[in-house]
């Protein structure tokens, strides 16, 4: 008789096997999708939207980030993850006063039925110190793609909220230092304004 036990291995490759499937899934399906065209939206005001942490709470955005300055990192599909990652490194290097949240907004009926698997598959990649600052937005994804549009997924959509959750900076072509400069002179351009 022969003994087919799968081994604990096998089961993890499993699970990642059908974690990327239904990644790619979700992806594909969402792409499928007709692209909004992409707007700038500096000067209005950020809509309204739930979403949720890594840590399973509950966030009504804009209201429950803390911080005077909010920065906003909105990846529509997983290859925006390289421009949201090179933000990060940025922001960290260059020591800018700012609270960044990453925002994975991901819409359609189909995504939220894999929105458990999606945000396990995350916590997996995410440091557990990190999870409170990741914040993803299912139901409500619609409100964030009509402000920003959809063009170009890949590139994330960068945010910079101020006091009144107006927005005071937006860049949608991935990552370069000129933004980077540019998102650093609105913060002390508003800095300077508040001190007056």
């Amino acid at each position: 008789m022969i003994n087919r036990s799968i081994s604990s291995p096998s089961i993890t490759a499993a699970k990642r096997y059908v974690l990327a499937l239904g990644i790619t899934l979700v992806t594909l399906l969402s792409a499928c999708s007709s692209p909004i065209a992409n707007r700038t939206p500096i000067n209005e005001t950020f809509p309204t939207v739930t979403g949720e942490n890594l840590n399973q709470e509950q966030v009504l955005m804009p209201r429950d980030l803390s911080g005077e300055h909010r920065l906003l990192l909105i990846g529509y599909v997983q290859d925006s993850q390289f421009d949201i990652d090179r933000w990060l490194i940025g922001l960290d290097m260059t020591q800018t006063p700012v609270t960044a949240y990453e925002l994975p907004t991901i819409k359609g009926m189909l995504p939220r039925m894999f929105e458990t698997l999606i945000n396990n598959g995350m916590r997996k990649g995410i440091p557990k110190q990190l999870w409170g600052g990741v914040i993803t937005v299912y139901q409500e994804a619609e409100k964030i793609t009509q402000l920003t549009g959809t063009e170009n997924p890949n590139n994330a959509r960068v945010i910079l909220l101020g006091r009144k959750n107006e927005i005071l900076y937006f860049y949608d072509r991935g990552f370069a230092v000129d933004a980077l400069n540019d998102l650093r002179d609105v913060l002390a351009k508003n800095e300077q304004t508040a001190r007056q």
